[in-house]
């Protein structure tokens, strides 16, 4: 494997951790309302179906 030296990825270009905050902050709030509304789902499926 070719020796690239120490890699610093706090000072490479191109890393936006401003963007990457948001996307993930996103992520989470819509896994947690889909989640949410999955578990609604379920329980009217319950409620409805038996």
């Amino acid at each position: 494997m070719a020796d690239h030296g120490t890699i610093e990825y706090g000072t490479a270009e191109g890393n936006d951790y401003v963007e990457h905050e948001r996307t993930y902050a996103l992520f989470t709030e819509l896994t947690k309302w889909a989640t949410i509304t999955l578990a609604v789902i379920l329980v009217l499926m319950w409620i409805f179906l038996l």
